[in-house]
């Protein structure tokens, strides 16, 4: 695998660093996707963990973004994300056989519309769902989180990734 991945300016100010760092690892999670059949995205190579597939990850989080961004910092209706979802563990990463390109997708607008919510705001600005405590963080450290919980996940579909196919590489 080979790719053009950057990673953000080394002299950049907080906002430029965060978002940066951000959209690199949703992109190394994008990138890890490329060239994968619907077959393997949705093959489960770790025994104890069957919904830790590609089109798993790609689904958790396109929900993640969701859930603290429009959900936690602004207030928005949790019933939408399937993170919620209390008859259905871990709803935010099942599928239901829909095709890694649509997930894919999927994904890229909720980044997108992510990226507005940012932008809209400032760094210090408060999250405004009353019925979390993490609501009352502010977007820096939503932000954190998420470049965080993104790394996170783009480091386990880097294993995923190696386990389909032998295919590896960070940039």
């Amino acid at each position: 695998m080979s790719s053009e991945l950057e990673r953000p300016p080394r002299q950049a100010d907080e906002r430029t660093a965060l978002i940066g760092w951000l959209g690199l690892q949703r992109q190394i999670l994008r990138w890890k996707c490329a060239g994968l059949s619907d077959e393997d995205a949705r093959r489960a190579v770790i025994p104890t963990s069957p919904a830790m597939t590609m089109a798993g990850l790609i689904s958790h989080m396109r929900w993640t973004e969701h859930l603290w961004l429009e959900v936690l910092f602004l207030g928005g209706d949790k019933k939408q994300n399937p993170a919620f979802d209390e008859s259905r563990k871990n709803a935010g990463w099942h599928t239901d056989g829909r095709p890694l390109a649509e997930l894919l997708a999927e994904y890229e607008a909720q980044c997108a519309r992510s990226d507005e919510v940012v932008v809209a705001a400032g760094l210090d600005d408060i999250g405004r769902h009353p019925d979390f405590r993490d609501g009352s963080a502010n977007l820096r450290w939503m932000l954190i989180h998420l470049v965080e919980e993104t790394g996170r996940h783009a480091g386990h579909a880097d294993i995923v990734r190696e386990l389909l196919d032998g295919t590896k590489g960070y940039y």
